[in-house]
Protein backbone atom coordinates (compact mmCIF):
# COMPACT_ATOMS: atom_id res chain seq x y z
CA UNK A 1 0.00 0.00 0.00
CA UNK A 2 1.25 3.71 -0.45
CA UNK A 3 1.51 6.62 1.86
CA UNK A 4 2.00 4.27 5.16
CA UNK A 5 4.58 6.29 6.88
CA UNK A 6 2.20 7.81 9.45
CA UNK A 7 -1.86 8.38 10.25
CA UNK A 8 -4.42 5.99 7.95
CA UNK A 9 -1.94 4.35 5.92
CA UNK A 10 0.58 3.46 8.73
CA UNK A 11 -3.06 2.02 10.98
CA UNK A 12 -4.15 0.44 8.16
CA UNK A 13 -0.64 -1.23 6.80
CA UNK A 14 -1.23 -2.11 10.89
CA UNK A 15 -4.21 -3.53 10.76
CA UNK A 16 -3.93 -5.99 7.60
CA UNK A 17 -0.77 -7.45 9.05
CA UNK A 18 -2.71 -8.00 12.32
CA UNK A 19 -4.81 -9.85 9.69
CA UNK A 20 -1.79 -12.19 8.68
CA UNK A 21 -0.72 -10.45 5.63
CA UNK A 22 2.07 -9.62 3.85
CA UNK A 23 2.10 -6.11 3.73
CA UNK A 24 4.79 -3.85 1.58
CA UNK A 25 4.07 -0.48 2.68
CA UNK A 26 5.29 1.89 1.30
CA UNK A 27 7.32 5.37 2.76
CA UNK A 28 9.18 8.46 1.91
CA UNK A 29 11.99 8.06 4.50
CA UNK A 30 13.82 5.44 6.12
CA UNK A 31 12.89 6.31 9.48
CA UNK A 32 8.97 5.77 9.07
CA UNK A 33 9.44 2.92 7.77
CA UNK A 34 11.26 1.58 10.53
CA UNK A 35 8.72 2.50 12.67
CA UNK A 36 6.86 -0.49 10.64
CA UNK A 37 9.30 -3.00 11.01
CA UNK A 38 8.24 -4.38 14.63
CA UNK A 39 4.99 -5.33 13.13
CA UNK A 40 6.11 -7.25 10.78
CA UNK A 41 5.53 -5.18 7.59
CA UNK A 42 8.16 -4.62 4.88
CA UNK A 43 8.10 -1.27 4.47
CA UNK A 44 9.35 -0.08 0.63
CA UNK A 45 10.94 3.72 -0.24
CA UNK A 46 7.88 5.07 -2.48
CA UNK A 47 7.12 8.00 -4.82
CA UNK A 48 4.39 7.34 -6.33
CA UNK A 49 5.53 9.98 -8.90
CA UNK A 50 8.90 8.79 -9.28
CA UNK A 51 9.01 6.14 -12.19
CA UNK A 52 12.39 4.59 -10.87
CA UNK A 53 10.59 4.11 -7.27
CA UNK A 54 7.57 2.35 -9.52
CA UNK A 55 9.79 -0.06 -11.07
CA UNK A 56 11.59 -1.20 -8.19
CA UNK A 57 8.36 -1.95 -6.54
CA UNK A 58 7.57 -4.02 -9.45
CA UNK A 59 10.47 -6.00 -9.46
CA UNK A 60 9.97 -6.64 -5.91
CA UNK A 61 6.50 -7.82 -6.50
CA UNK A 62 7.63 -10.30 -9.95
CA UNK A 63 10.46 -11.66 -7.95
CA UNK A 64 8.00 -12.73 -5.21
CA UNK A 65 6.34 -16.18 -5.32
CA UNK A 66 3.45 -14.93 -3.35
CA UNK A 67 0.23 -13.33 -5.51
CA UNK A 68 -0.48 -9.49 -5.04
CA UNK A 69 -4.06 -9.51 -3.64
CA UNK A 70 -4.44 -6.28 -3.44
CA UNK A 71 -2.96 -2.86 -3.86
CA UNK A 72 -4.25 0.01 -1.18
CA UNK A 73 -3.94 3.46 -3.50
CA UNK A 74 -3.81 5.59 -0.11
CA UNK A 75 -0.64 8.45 -0.67
CA UNK A 76 -2.08 12.07 -0.71
CA UNK A 77 -1.43 15.38 -0.74
CA UNK A 78 -3.95 17.88 1.05
CA UNK A 79 -4.69 21.43 -0.36
CA UNK A 80 -7.15 24.36 1.10
CA UNK A 81 -7.89 27.89 -0.18
CA UNK A 82 -10.05 29.61 -3.07
CA UNK A 83 -9.74 28.22 -6.36
CA UNK A 84 -8.79 31.57 -7.74
CA UNK A 85 -5.60 32.07 -5.36
CA UNK A 86 -4.16 28.44 -5.60
CA UNK A 87 -1.04 28.52 -7.74
CA UNK A 88 -1.69 26.79 -10.65
CA UNK A 89 1.80 24.91 -9.37
CA UNK A 90 0.41 23.52 -6.56
CA UNK A 91 -2.64 22.19 -8.68
CA UNK A 92 0.18 20.39 -10.89
CA UNK A 93 1.60 19.47 -7.67
CA UNK A 94 -1.45 18.16 -5.71
CA UNK A 95 -2.87 16.30 -9.14
CA UNK A 96 0.84 14.66 -9.66
CA UNK A 97 0.58 12.99 -6.11
CA UNK A 98 -3.68 12.36 -5.89
CA UNK A 99 -4.43 11.56 -9.53
CA UNK A 100 -1.47 10.47 -11.64
CA UNK A 101 0.66 9.00 -9.31
CA UNK A 102 -2.15 6.50 -8.33
CA UNK A 103 -2.74 5.94 -12.48
CA UNK A 104 0.88 5.34 -12.86
CA UNK A 105 1.04 2.86 -9.80
CA UNK A 106 -2.24 1.13 -11.16
CA UNK A 107 -0.78 0.56 -14.76
CA UNK A 108 2.47 -0.87 -13.14
CA UNK A 109 1.04 -3.56 -11.07
CA UNK A 110 -2.15 -4.68 -12.80
CA UNK A 111 -0.53 -7.37 -14.96
CA UNK A 112 0.27 -9.20 -11.55
CA UNK A 113 -2.80 -7.67 -10.35
CA UNK A 114 -5.01 -9.84 -13.08
CA UNK A 115 -2.92 -12.73 -13.02
CA UNK A 116 -4.12 -12.83 -9.51
CA UNK A 117 -7.81 -11.56 -9.69
CA UNK A 118 -6.79 -9.09 -6.75
CA UNK A 119 -8.14 -6.04 -5.93
CA UNK A 120 -7.17 -2.41 -6.11
CA UNK A 121 -8.81 0.16 -3.04
CA UNK A 122 -8.58 3.99 -4.04
CA UNK A 123 -8.96 6.13 -1.14
CA UNK A 124 -10.73 8.57 -2.52
CA UNK A 125 -12.63 11.98 0.19
CA UNK A 126 -15.84 12.90 1.71
CA UNK A 127 -14.76 15.79 -0.86
CA UNK A 128 -14.50 13.21 -3.88
CA UNK A 129 -18.47 13.51 -3.87
CA UNK A 130 -18.79 16.99 -2.35
CA UNK A 131 -17.08 20.02 -2.72
CA UNK A 132 -17.27 23.14 -1.19
CA UNK A 133 -15.37 26.93 -1.05
CA UNK A 134 -11.99 26.57 -0.54
CA UNK A 135 -11.91 23.16 -0.65
CA UNK A 136 -11.96 23.17 -4.31
CA UNK A 137 -8.38 21.65 -5.81
CA UNK A 138 -8.11 19.27 -3.54
CA UNK A 139 -12.00 18.02 -4.37
CA UNK A 140 -11.17 18.33 -7.64
CA UNK A 141 -8.24 15.93 -7.41
CA UNK A 142 -10.49 13.48 -5.69
CA UNK A 143 -13.65 14.01 -7.76
CA UNK A 144 -10.93 13.30 -10.72
CA UNK A 145 -9.78 9.86 -8.52
CA UNK A 146 -13.60 8.63 -8.38
CA UNK A 147 -14.16 9.09 -12.23
CA UNK A 148 -10.85 6.60 -12.65
CA UNK A 149 -12.38 4.28 -10.17
CA UNK A 150 -15.24 3.63 -12.02
CA UNK A 151 -14.19 3.36 -15.04
CA UNK A 152 -12.00 1.21 -13.92
CA UNK A 153 -14.25 -1.22 -11.84
CA UNK A 154 -16.11 -1.44 -15.43
CA UNK A 155 -12.44 -2.30 -17.42
CA UNK A 156 -11.61 -4.91 -15.06
CA UNK A 157 -14.77 -6.59 -13.86
CA UNK A 158 -14.09 -9.00 -17.31
CA UNK A 159 -10.98 -9.98 -16.15
CA UNK A 160 -11.63 -10.49 -12.18
CA UNK A 161 -10.28 -7.54 -10.96
CA UNK A 162 -12.04 -5.49 -8.67
CA UNK A 163 -12.00 -1.84 -8.06
CA UNK A 164 -13.11 -0.45 -4.42
CA UNK A 165 -13.51 3.08 -3.17
CA UNK A 166 -12.99 4.40 0.22
CA UNK A 167 -14.28 7.89 0.89
CA UNK A 168 -13.14 9.36 4.84
CA UNK A 169 -14.44 12.16 6.49
CA UNK A 170 -12.99 13.58 9.28
CA UNK A 171 -9.56 11.70 10.58
CA UNK A 172 -7.33 12.27 13.10
CA UNK A 173 -4.53 12.37 11.53
CA UNK A 174 -1.77 14.65 10.89
CA UNK A 175 -2.55 15.41 7.18
CA UNK A 176 -4.67 18.64 8.24
CA UNK A 177 -2.35 20.39 9.45
CA UNK A 178 -0.13 20.08 6.46
CA UNK A 179 -2.59 21.25 4.56
CA UNK A 180 -3.09 24.31 6.90
CA UNK A 181 0.70 25.20 6.28
CA UNK A 182 0.70 26.09 2.81
CA UNK A 183 -2.45 28.09 3.37
CA UNK A 184 -0.95 30.53 5.65
CA UNK A 185 1.69 30.79 3.09
CA UNK A 186 -1.53 31.62 0.14
CA UNK A 187 -2.74 34.15 2.75
CA UNK A 188 -0.14 36.12 2.85
CA UNK A 189 0.51 36.04 -0.76
CA UNK A 190 -2.95 37.22 -1.61
CA UNK A 191 -3.74 40.79 -3.23
CA UNK A 192 -6.02 43.23 -1.63
CA UNK A 193 -8.78 42.42 -3.73
CA UNK A 194 -7.83 39.23 -3.10
CA UNK A 195 -7.80 39.51 0.02
CA UNK A 196 -11.33 41.06 0.20
CA UNK A 197 -12.88 38.56 -1.58
CA UNK A 198 -11.42 35.64 0.67
CA UNK A 199 -10.17 37.14 3.22
CA UNK A 200 -12.58 36.01 5.77
CA UNK A 201 -12.99 32.72 4.29
CA UNK A 202 -8.90 31.74 4.48
CA UNK A 203 -9.35 33.01 8.04
CA UNK A 204 -12.66 30.63 8.50
CA UNK A 205 -10.66 27.51 6.83
CA UNK A 206 -8.37 26.32 9.40
CA UNK A 207 -11.22 26.31 12.44
CA UNK A 208 -13.05 24.70 10.14
CA UNK A 209 -10.56 21.79 9.21
CA UNK A 210 -9.78 21.78 12.81
CA UNK A 211 -13.52 20.87 13.73
CA UNK A 212 -13.67 18.76 11.14
CA UNK A 213 -10.74 16.19 12.41
CA UNK A 214 -11.58 16.95 16.10
CA UNK A 215 -15.34 15.09 15.48
CA UNK A 216 -13.96 12.59 13.00
CA UNK A 217 -12.54 9.08 13.83
CA UNK A 218 -9.25 7.63 14.47
CA UNK A 219 -6.94 6.54 11.92
CA UNK A 220 -7.23 2.78 13.78
CA UNK A 221 -11.06 2.97 13.06
CA UNK A 222 -10.87 3.91 9.55
CA UNK A 223 -7.93 1.45 9.23
CA UNK A 224 -10.44 -1.19 9.77
CA UNK A 225 -12.93 0.45 7.36
CA UNK A 226 -10.28 -0.24 4.68
CA UNK A 227 -8.79 -3.24 6.00
CA UNK A 228 -12.30 -4.53 5.01
CA UNK A 229 -12.56 -3.12 1.81
CA UNK A 230 -9.41 -5.22 1.30
CA UNK A 231 -10.41 -8.14 2.21
CA UNK A 232 -14.18 -8.66 1.93
CA UNK A 233 -15.16 -11.76 -0.37
CA UNK A 234 -17.77 -9.88 -2.02
CA UNK A 235 -16.97 -6.05 -1.21
CA UNK A 236 -18.99 -2.88 -2.20
CA UNK A 237 -18.14 -0.47 -4.29
CA UNK A 238 -17.74 1.94 -1.92
CA UNK A 239 -17.60 2.26 1.53
CA UNK A 240 -17.55 5.43 3.69
CA UNK A 241 -16.11 6.30 7.10
CA UNK A 242 -18.03 8.01 9.64
CA UNK A 243 -21.86 9.12 9.94
CA UNK A 244 -21.48 12.58 8.73
CA UNK A 245 -19.80 11.51 5.95
CA UNK A 246 -22.00 8.91 4.80
CA UNK A 247 -25.00 11.61 5.39
CA UNK A 248 -23.07 13.82 3.38
CA UNK A 249 -22.79 11.87 0.20
CA UNK A 250 -25.95 10.37 0.39
CA UNK A 251 -27.57 14.25 0.65
CA UNK A 252 -25.62 15.13 -2.35
CA UNK A 253 -27.29 12.48 -4.60
CA UNK A 254 -30.77 13.61 -3.76
CA UNK A 255 -30.59 17.09 -2.65
CA UNK A 256 -30.66 20.44 -5.22
CA UNK A 257 -27.71 22.33 -5.68
CA UNK A 258 -28.36 25.54 -4.22
CA UNK A 259 -29.65 22.95 -1.27
CA UNK A 260 -26.43 21.33 -0.62
CA UNK A 261 -24.42 24.46 -1.35
CA UNK A 262 -26.67 26.41 1.52
CA UNK A 263 -26.35 23.80 4.22
CA UNK A 264 -22.12 23.12 3.19
CA UNK A 265 -21.62 27.00 3.18
CA UNK A 266 -23.93 27.37 6.66
CA UNK A 267 -21.50 25.07 8.38
CA UNK A 268 -18.25 27.04 6.83
CA UNK A 269 -19.51 30.56 8.15
CA UNK A 270 -19.93 29.48 11.48
CA UNK A 271 -15.94 29.27 11.73
CA UNK A 272 -15.91 33.10 9.83
CA UNK A 273 -14.78 35.72 12.01
CA UNK A 274 -16.83 37.47 14.55
CA UNK A 275 -18.18 40.28 12.51
CA UNK A 276 -17.15 39.07 9.30
CA UNK A 277 -19.24 38.98 6.11
CA UNK A 278 -17.93 37.45 2.53
CA UNK A 279 -16.65 40.91 1.29
CA UNK A 280 -15.19 41.91 4.23
CA UNK A 281 -11.36 42.75 4.48
CA UNK A 282 -9.70 40.88 6.74
CA UNK A 283 -5.75 40.79 6.93
CA UNK A 284 -3.30 37.42 7.26
CA UNK A 285 -1.47 38.06 10.37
Amino acid sequence: MTGASTGMGAATARELARRGFHVLAGVRREADGKALLADGIEPVILDITDQDHIAALVARIDGDRRALRAVVNNAGLPCAGPIEVVPLAEWRRLFEVNVFGHVALTQALLPALVRSKGRIVNISSLNGKVSMAGYGAYASSKFALEAVSDALRNELAPHGVQVVVVEPGGVKTEMAGLGLTSLNHLSARMTPEQNARYGALTQALPSHVAAFTKAGVTADIAARTIAKAATDRKPRTRYTIGAMTAFLIRASRFLPDRVLDRMTNSDLRKHYPAGSGRSTVVRPA
